[in-house]
């Protein structure tokens, strides 16, 4: 995820998935391969200017008597809690249409008992009035549902398959999602587990979609809320200049359709196996640097569907969809996107080297002026995001802590250049990155531990790496010139006396040699 275009940049996969567009009313849905579901929920909007969602959920058979529901605390991408079930309002059962007890079991959980095998239908209503990428929201003119605030599951069995249906929702209004549509119905969508159910969010409303295109015969949209006034063509030129320059890096495109889905104004993405949904407003896109932050922006959520949905941390899946899924990588599927964010986007010619270079001094300073880095490590802020926030703690703890955003990058820098130097210029992050993608997701279908990506740093590079992994896991100061004299660069430091804050920056070496004008020239260009 990434939180915010002003502030600093900051498991299991299912790669048939079609993103789906759907014209409400006349569209003509994808034949569904997945076996009809046994859980069928159907969401209204009876009270939208009230921001209420109705939510009934059928079930034809359930061989248990005592059923277990459960609303996730949160959602895969945004790593707080958000307790979800806060928002939920009378729940009740029924069996033969007979209304049945429901107990509370805690603050996410419902209880009842029917008999064997027999149909029963649960119902509530969700409250969604807060408009955050990671919350639901309703009003009169859309709906945006992130499903693990709206659909509760059955504990035990988050591998069953499921259904959605939307009704009542006007004529003319379409819908986004990343759900396959079931055949020969209506604005209905199926999800063979809850995992792919809560990957996949939901725009519903008065929808603009902008000229699409594909990469490597794939195709690539761009849909979304009042996405406002600006040059769309350029626009999505630039974007598939994007999508280009991060599928280099992999080499591979897993999916079978990919979608932008701009939620409306707001702050933050969140990055999904086939889409990612963004908080977007374009009315400034006429100026070039706020161009370049919107494609830095979508480059970082774009670049996610690799780096954290496929390339990912062990403990990213199966998901613990109460606790949460606590990892110490958070700084390598958030920081290292960071990183490839500013890669992406000048490898695609978006931006000049000087705008990399800045792009590369905003984390460097936030980073070398927190008080935070003297206290906490990389693997602690990746860890305790949970409780410290993703920018680290705040109030009067803000010294003691750093954010993964900041020093992600940083740290992705020098082990870049370390890469370099050890091979000739041979390998780079990119081919650690690749390893990754084939061994991890490709051939053993699991995510990789501490200890494994550092191996895979040390298979690329041919050498030990123990000095850049210090800078992860303790404090130890980053002697960034000592690697980045393998390019012929040199971070300048000097003290801002208005500020009173230590200011970096980047210099060419005149004095560089033929091999490390060509490092250089590599990694901006590779």
């Amino acid at each position: 995820m990434k939180h915010s275009l002003a502030q600093s940049k900051k498991g299991k996969s299912f790669a048939f998935l079609l993103l789906s567009f759907v014209f409400l009313g006349t569209a003509q849905s994808v034949v569904s391969q997945t076996k009809s579901p046994v859980l069928q929920y159907v969401v209204s909007m009876p009270d939208p200017e009230n921001h209420y969602f109705h939510v009934e959920l059928y079930c034809s058979s359930w061989q248990e008597e005592t059923i277990d529901f459960k609303m996730p605390n949160w959602m895969p991408g945004y790593y707080q809690l958000m307790h979800y079930s806060k928002m939920v309002e009378n729940f009740t059962a029924k069996v033969n249409n007979k209304n049945i007890a429901v107990k509370k079991l805690n603050e996410n959980s419902w209880q009842i008992k029917t008999p064997k095998n027999k149909p029963f239908t649960l119902s509530y209503d969700v409250k969604a009035d807060k408009q955050f990428v990671a919350n639901s929201y309703l009003d009169a003119s859309h709906a945006y549902i992130i499903p693990n605030s709206l659909f509760v599951y059955i504990d035990g069995h988050i591998n069953t398959s499921v259904s959605v249906k939307i009704e009542g929702i006007k004529k003319d209004f379409k819908i986004a999602t990343g759900l396959e549509p079931i055949a020969g119905k209506t604005n209905e969508f199926t999800a063979p587990d809850f995992d792919i159910l809560y990957d996949c969010p939901l725009l519903i409303g008065d929808l603009e979609e902008l000229p699409s295109f594909k990469v490597n015969g794939i195709q690539h949209r761009f849909i979304g809320y009042k996405i406002g006034d600006f040059d769309k063509v350029k626009f999505m030129d630039n974007l598939k200049k994007v999508v280009e320059s991060a599928v280099a890096i992999i080499g591979d495109i897993p999916y079978k359709q990919y979608t932008f889905i701009g939620i409306g104004s707001g702050q933050g993405g969140i990055e999904h196996l086939n889409n990612t949904t963004v908080s977007f407003d374009g009315s400034d896109l006429h100026k070039p640097e706020a161009m370049n932050r919107m494609m830095s922006f979508l480059a970082h959520e774009y670049f996610h569907h690799y780096n954290v949905k496929r390339i990912r941390p062990f403990e990213l899946g199966p998901f613990d969809y109460d606790k949460g899924s606590k990892t110490n990588l958070l700084w390598v599927s958030e920081g290292l996107s960071v990183y490839y964010e500013y890669l992406i986007v000048k490898r695609a010619s978006l931006i000049s080297e000087q705008t990399l270079f800045q792009n590369l001094e905003s984390a460097i300073n936030a980073f070398e002026n927190s008080p935070g880095r003297s206290y906490q490590s990389l693997t602690q802020a990746s860890f305790e995001t949970w409780s410290d926030g993703p920018f680290g703690k705040q109030g009067e703890n803000a010294a003691k802590s750093i954010s993964y955003y900041e020093k992600g990058p940083a740290v992705g820098l020098v082990l870049d250049f370390a890469i370099r130097k050890a091979t000739q210029n041979q390998k780079s992050l990119d081919d650690v990155m690749r390893l990754l993608y084939w061994k991890y997701y490709k051939k053993l279908q699991r995510g990789f531990t501490d200890a494994e990506f550092q191996e895979s740093c040390e298979k690329i590079s041919g050498c030990s790496l123990n000095s850049i992994f210090e800078y992860v896991y303790t404090t130890k100061p980053i002697d960034y010139n000592n690697y980045l004299k393998y390019a012929g660069l040199q971070l300048n430091e000097k003290l801002d006396t208005v500020s009173n804050s230590r200011k970096f920056s980047f210099q060419i070496l005149e004095s560089a040699n033929d091999n490390q004008r060509k490092i250089l020239r590599s990694w901006l260009e590779q």
